[in-house]
């Protein structure tokens, strides 16, 4: 028998014994769940008590069809929203700016002022709601609306509880929905981590995520390496600004994928656990234990969905979510079978939340607390993740630290290297994707797929000929110009940004004031 290499190149071996942990050290030792280095998981009962947080990423349109969506989601049983935007939105434009055509609602919900987002939560009681916002560049817009949306229906600012993801720096490195270049962005972030620290003490202000590089190629071990990176950046920012790590720490959260390759994956979250742990008690002296814990969101991995044979679909998004359980996930969203063609249809997306409901309610899973705990090969995969995500975080610290090496290439570089790794061991069909290169259909079934209305970009500029005629455009302007002053020099943005907002500002005018002061970034290839 011979070895073979896991998702992050390390060899698995057909057989392991007592003598994969021979090499264990007294840092290494397993402990109690809820016990530093927080290994078996971060909580000592885990989903013993209840089950992990069942979220569905969902938002398309404008905002009334993407609340009908949420209603339906919430009475299926989904106990926490995650809002997509679309991509003028994430990127600071509204929907009647040229630069938006064609893009409108297509790949999540169109929202360019308060009225959008007062439609999209109508009738949803945000003091009874978690509610997660993919959303980066312009996370602190976003932000702001919903607490101003939340305070009209009387829901103070201390009963929030959710998640912004506020992630910028690895747009730079994957994803690319960047605004500014990266150290207005890092302002930006630190400015929202103080105002949450008064304003909306129960919100998580970050999620730092490895999910877009792992759909961008990452390996396991990349993807844990940069986030955590990432996450480092971050620390580093709020010390910066005169915070203090404990009063930043308790309130990070991360965001993985889940793959297929079920052991790996355990492993890997068991690894970066361990690894964030000790960053944090090491190099920046955290003393809570609520500041090194990894708490993490997973989301099953898009990018291993095929367009073909859709339907196996479901069977692949059930071992990913059986993985990030297994793995010790505090929310999960399953994607739907048919994502790799559309938008998922209201019945694909149940399907979706249905998976996760199976797991929790009728498997055995949930019984126990880190039921892989002691396996020699998942406990050996751990050890070489953590050594080989150390390596790559030494690696970017040798550089400079994570906005360094992004300024130098480094992360992307490697993600585009593993990512063309695995093409070409799918071309030549050395990775078997099944459907695609092994056991194809002669002909495709048909398939019906979610379409977005193409006259949902026209309805959102007549929208918002209508705000800007009815508002008052002096106390915009007022707003605005206080804005570019505070941009200018060292006061905290999210105020007078939340004056404009309030005042009925869009999006793409905030956002606008901004690049007047900040500029654009524009990437540069270094490698």
């Amino acid at each position: 028998m011979t070895a073979r290499e896991s998702e992050s190149g390390l060899p698995i071996e057909p057989v392991y014994g007592p003598e994969a942990l021979a090499h264990w050290d007294p840092d290494r030792q397993l402990g109690r769940p809820g016990d530093y280095p927080y290994t078996r998981g971060v909580y000592p009962t885990m989903y013993t008590g209840r089950p992990w947080t069942m979220r569905q990423y969902a938002g398309f349109g404008t905002a009334a069809e993407s609340n009908a969506r949420y209603r339906r989601l919430i009475e299926h049983g989904t106990t926490g929203l995650s809002v997509a935007f679309d991509l003028p939105t994430q990127m600071g434009h509204d929907s009647d700016a040229p630069i938006a055509a064609g893009e409108v609602g297509k790949v999540g919900v169109a929202v360019d002022s308060i009225e959008d987002v007062r439609a999209l939560f109508d009738g949803i009681p945000l003091d009874r709601v978690s509610t997660s916002m993919t959303i980066n560049a312009p996370a602190a817009l976003l932000l702001l609306l919903y607490q101003l949306v939340a305070e009209e229906q009387g829901v103070p600012g201390d009963r929030l509880t959710g998640t912004v993801q506020n992630d910028v720096l690895k747009e730079y490195v994957a994803r690319g929905t960047y605004i500014f270049p990266p150290g207005p962005s890092l302002r930006l972030t630190a400015d929202l981590f103080r105002y949450c620290r008064t304003e909306l003490p129960r919100w998580n202000t970050i999620s730092v995520s490895g999910y877009h590089m792992a759909e961008a190629g990452a390996s396991p071990a990349q993807e844990v390496a940069f986030t955590l990176a990432d996450g480092v950046a971050y620390v580093r920012t709020a010390l910066a600004a005169g915070m203090t790590v404990d009063e930043l720490a308790p309130r990070l959260s991360f965001f993985f994928v889940a793959r297929t390759t079920l052991l790996e994956e355990v492993a890997k979250f068991r690894a970066a656990r361990r690894v964030w742990a000790r960053l944090m008690r090491e190099e920046f002296g955290a003393r809570d234990p609520k500041s090194l814990m990894l708490r993490f969101h997973t989301q099953t991995a898009g990018v291993q969905l095929t367009a073909q044979q859709p339907e196996v679909n479901l069977v692949r998004v059930a071992v990913q979510a059986l993985a990030a359980v297994l793995g010790g996930t505090q929310s999960l969203h399953t994607n739907a079978f048919d994502e790799a063609i559309a938008l998922p249809t209201e019945k694909s997306a149940r399907l979706a939340l249905r998976t996760q409901q199976v797991l929790a309610h009728e498997t055995d899973v949930p019984a126990t607390v880190d039921p892989f705990a002691g396996s020699y090969a998942v406990e050996r995969m751990t050890d070489d993740l953590e050594d080989e995500i150390t390596d790559l975080m030494r690696r970017v610290e040798d550089l400079g630290g994570a906005v360094a090496a992004i300024e130098q290439g480094f992360q992307k570089g490697e993600i585009e290297r593993n990512a063309y790794r695995i093409a070409r061991e799918t071309e030549s069909g050395d990775r078997i994707v099944v459907g695609v290169n092994r056991f194809a259909l002669d002909a495709e079934e048909p398939y019906e797929p979610l379409r977005v209305d193409p006259e949902i970009g026209a309805r959102q500029a007549r929208g918002l000929a209508a705000l800007r005629a009815e508002r008052d455009r002096s106390a915009v302007d007022r707003a605005l110009a206080e804005l570019r002053e505070a941009a200018r020099g060292s006061a905290n943005t999210l105020y007078p940004m939340r004056t404009a907002l309030r005042a009925r500002a869009t999006i793409g005018e905030v956002c606008g004031a901004l690049r007047e002061v900040w500029g654009t970034y524009e990437p540069t290839e270094r490698f």
